[in-house]
């Protein structure tokens, strides 16, 4: 791998973990502080995480954060697919790190802010695909090639992050994100119906690239282009 993939890997592990340990911390501190954090509170420190993530790494990595967009990038022929893996690992292992180490800061919390239906499964499921292709389709129409950068990306997407935690958060816990899930259930021990917060996004994500298709103009999904021109 050359540095400037290196250098990718690196900065979507560090956005991962910065989302994971801010957004699921807040869902932990809520839980452990008598609710001071409140709802609006978690949905807020997603929505800004993910604003202040991209604002932060979107001129290096795209600041994807979330291997449901990666790969979804990849569907659309906007990122090669020899940068896919990379992607996905330094995701993971980013959310990974982030939750061993809210183990560690909060060992009396359970579940360390892993998502749960609150309803059935596939209520959750079916709302898990909605909240991927909406948050996808806008991430499609605005950003440039696989890269989320500028001022108005960060806002975006951070917005709609934030609403859709708002208004979902109770029914499925708005994951979005198949490493924002995993990695809390995995570390807490609790796996529970885990597979719906890997399936949905990336079913949500993916169908986007079709929408964007046939809303914007003709070449927005096209030709991969390469690492370097990426750049």
């Amino acid at each position: 791998m050359s540095r400037a993939g290196i250098n990718k890997c690196v900065a979507e592990g560090v956005g991962t973990f910065a989302l994971v340990f801010v957004g699921t911390g807040a869902i932990v501190t809520n839980d452990l502080y008598g609710g001071l954090v409140t709802h609006v509170g978690i949905s807020f420190a997603f929505g800004v995480t993910v604003m202040a993530v991209i604002y932060a790494i979107g001129d290096r990595s795209g600041a994807h954060i979330n291997p449901a967009v990666t790969l979804a990038f990849w569907v659309a022929k906007r990122l090669p697919g020899r940068e896919v893996p990379g992607y996905l690992a330094a995701q993971f292992c980013g959310a990974f790190l982030a939750s061993a180490l809210l183990r560690t800061l909060f060992s009396a919390h359970e579940t360390l802010g892993a998502t749960v239906p609150a309803g059935s499964v596939w209520q959750s499921f079916i709302l898990e695909v909605v909240l991927a292709f909406l948050l996808m389709f806008v991430i499609l129409c605005i950003s440039t090639g696989a890269k989320e950068k500028g001022v108005t990306a960060g806002a975006a997407i951070g917005g709609v992050v934030l609403v859709e935690a708002m208004f979902a958060g109770p029914v499925s816990g708005a994951s979005m994100n198949p490493a924002r899930s995993l990695a809390p259930a995995l570390v807490s021990g609790d796996i529970g119906p885990v597979w719906i917060y890997l399936a949905a996004p990336c079913v949500g994500a993916i169908l986007a690239v079709f929408a964007c298709v046939c809303v914007q103009e003709t070449g927005c999904c096209g030709p991969v282009v390469s690492a370097d021109s990426a750049d």
